[in-house]
């Protein structure tokens, strides 16, 4: 609401840094369910003080690769055919693993919102070191910049997306 520094009162750095929180907040909010993946913040511990950050992206691949093959707790596998939704059926009489993400020489992933090259570059390595042999394929919406990642970020309202139809 401001298009120069002219006009820029103290009222309005005030809305806008409101709402640039009020964003951030909703994003958070938005991962609250998840158990493993609901935070990209790492507070340290008493034996490595610093705090860091993990990006969820990593995080995700991490855990898709990840050769002790826990069962994912916030990935889930979706059955799709018939053959699946048979295995599916039969798991509650007999103990039946589901499929692991990390099972499959093809791992396809689609970033809805955007990717940066940064991120990509991430997904490439963490694979070939984690799971070497595995192809990835990484699909996007939109490969994003430093300056559209912040402008679709706090300048539209994508949380609150225009529905009319």
């Amino acid at each position: 609401g401001c298009d120069s520094s002219l006009n820029l009162t103290s009222q309005k750095a005030t809305d806008a840094v409101d709402s640039i929180f009020r964003s951030l907040r909703d994003i958070a909010r938005a991962r609250m369910h998840m158990k493993q993946f609901n935070s990209i913040h790492n507070p340290g511990s008493n034996t490595h003080q610093a705090a860091s950050y993990k990006p969820l992206l990593k995080q995700v691949v991490e855990e898709i690769c990840n050769p002790d093959r826990p069962d994912p707790v916030d990935i889930e596998h979706v059955s799709s055919g018939l053959t699946d939704l048979l295995k599916t059926g039969f798991s509650m009489f007999m103990k039946v693993n589901r499929p692991h993400p990390g099972d499959h020489p093809l791992l396809i992933i689609f970033m809805v919102g955007g990717v940066t090259v940064s991120e990509v570059k991430m997904v490439k390595d963490l694979v070939a070191t984690r799971k070497p042999g595995t192809q990835v394929i990484m699909l996007s919406s939109a490969l994003l910049t430093p300056h559209s990642a912040v402008e679709l970020l706090f300048a539209t309202d994508h949380l609150q997306p225009d529905t009319n139809i």
